[in-house]
């Protein structure tokens, strides 16, 4: 393959292609679909994911049990932590680069030099490569919202799911839950069921009321399906009985609730027992409360507890100070490095009670970080005893200088999380 034709250096030139990074409108995306003959009418049955948390992980819940019952799944995710392919699985494989490579071409292509972003022309190209490749489901999650996202192009998918909805990407979805909700809503279609996690009632009113217009059946958290921890397995209720599981294997309570989601969403498809086992006990979702065992920071502190967790947002911060205090008991340092974009303070908050100490990063060649002194400032205004380091090496060596079998969490961005998976994964 020549240099000029890898999906690198074609998508490096698609980012010159528009000169935001975000702008929420449908347009350019139909019309690129239109030049491709319209791969969104030829995908296989699609379940589409939006909400604020917990989209990824209810994905790989789902894509797991499906595969446990013998189904093949494509799946679309973003962003991606180490390598642009993971955004794409094709029939439960990775795509590979010559594929990635040549869809990514022809989209370029077709697109003739018109004003297009990075997501909407990669989420065409995804879209390309699943209706071509033969498989039993489509799992598409959106990247940002729900109503004018580059995802919301299939006029009937299968069936539709919400994770929790909370304050995420303001400037461009709204200042309030309500708004928020109803671009998340967006994804609701006339006659589609829809899967909905649990809710503030402030967002759950816009859902039932964009439900009620559509005519769209809700599967609803609290009213339709429970999901709860028992004796230290996880209990599933609905109307068609109870499910005793184990706990799911991905960590933190919160996943339960995930896992409920996605349960229910297999229950609606009716994948069979072998699916909900599979759900719960074969998910894969990198940078979600993920030890790190191997690696260079690995090596820096081989007598540490070292995570990773690329959640970014205060319902993330509260999800993970509650799964911190489940741990057992041991001196916890956070590392943290964040977006600018973020609410950082609220992020930061709810961890404060759990963590001797925080060190601050910048994250490594990215435009948007947080100065790691703007960190280490809004984490002391937080309640955290703060420093910075110029490195994760240089910030994992002191802790582990001062406490060797610490528990050490890095956090704060999933392009942080990508960085450390680029070498640690």
């Amino acid at each position: 393959m020549s240099k000029d034709k890898t999906s690198d250096v074609i998508l490096d030139r698609m980012m010159a292609l528009h000169p935001k990074v975000i702008d929420l409108v449908l347009d350019r995306v139909w019309r690129l679909l239109a030049a491709l003959d319209h791969p969104e009418q030829k995908l296989p049955p699609v379940i589409h994911l939006a909400g604020t948390n917990g989209k990824g992980s209810t994905q790989a819940m789902i894509r797991a049990g499906l595969e446990g019952a013998g189904k093949t799944v494509h799946a679309y995710t973003s962003p991606h932590l180490a390598r642009f392919h993971e955004r794409i699985r094709l029939a439960g494989t990775l795509i590979t680069e010559e594929h990635l490579t040549a869809v990514l071409d022809e989209c370029y292509a077709a697109n003739s030099g018109e004003t297009i972003t990075y997501f909407e022309i990669t989420t065409c190209a995804a879209l390309l490569a699943m209706a071509r490749t033969p498989a039993d489901y489509t799992l598409l999650e959106t990247g940002l919202g729900g109503r004018l996202d580059a995802t919301n192009v299939v006029d009937k998918p299968a069936l539709t799911i919400l994770t929790p909805i909370s304050m995420d990407h303001e400037a461009f979805l709204g200042d309030t839950l309500a708004k928020i909700a109803g671009e998340k809503a967006g994804i609701l279609k006339r006659g589609v069921p829809c899967v909905v996690g649990p809710q503030p009632d402030e967002a759950m009113e816009v859902i039932e009321a964009r439900a009620q217009a559509l005519g769209a059946p809700l599967i609803a958290h609290g009213q339709h399906w429970h999901a709860f921890e028992e004796r230290g397995r996880m209990v599933y209720q609905d109307e068609t009985g109870l499910l005793d599981l184990p706990l799911p294997n991905l960590p933190g309570g919160h996943q339960i609730e995930n896992a409920g989601a996605a349960l229910a969403a297999l229950r609606h498809l009716q994948a069979g027992e072998a699916a909900c086992d599979a759900a719960v006990t074969q998910a894969v979702w990198p940078a979600r409360m993920q030890r790190l065992k191997h690696g260079p920071l690995f090596d820096i502190a081989p007598e540490a507890e070292l995570w990773l967790d690329g959640g970014h947002n205060p319902a993330a911060g509260e999800a993970l100070a509650r799964h911190l205090a489940r741990l057992p008991q041991r001196p916890t340092h956070l590392i943290c490095g964040m977006l600018n974009t973020k609410d950082a303070r609220g992020f930061l908050r709810p961890l404060a009670a759990q963590a001797q100490s925080l060190t601050a990063v910048s994250i490594p060649g990215e435009a948007n970080t947080l100065p790691a002194s703007e960190t280490a400032r809004m984490a002391q205004e937080t309640g955290h005893t703060a420093h910075q380091a110029g490195s994760l090496a240089d910030a994992l060596q002191a802790i582990a200088a001062q406490d060797p079998r610490a528990r050490v969490l890095i956090c704060g961005s999933l392009y942080l999380a990508g960085n450390v998976l680029r070498e640690n994964g």
